[in-house]
């Protein structure tokens, strides 16, 4: 959560100051949300996220779209891909070493 929220302040061009002002919380401790030292109620994540002009909707959904991304393609240690079949149960990969 952490990271989405850096991503936006920096996006926006604010310090850190002016959204923990606006968020009426201390500029270290959103620093430390920012990187992942310290966990959030709903209620700071909500304030912080109002600071950037988000609602905490939005701030949610961005972090799940961050964590949801596509897997990269798996790779042997060599750089060869893996054989792909399918069977009854889905996808299986296969990797020769």
């Amino acid at each position: 959560m952490g990271d989405v929220l850096r991503r936006e302040r920096l996006a926006q061009e604010r310090t850190l100051k002016d959204v923990a002002d606006a968020a009426r919380i201390s500029m270290p401790y959103l620093s430390e949300l920012e990187r992942g030292r310290k966990e959030a109620s709903s209620e700071v994540l909500a304030a912080a996220a109002h600071a950037l002009g988000l609602g905490l909707a939005d701030l949610l959904a961005r972090a799940h779209r961050q964590l949801v991304r596509p897997a990269r393609p798996l790779r042997s240690r060599h750089g060869h891909r893996p054989t792909q079949a399918q069977s009854r149960f889905g996808e299986v990969r296969l990797l020769a070493a």
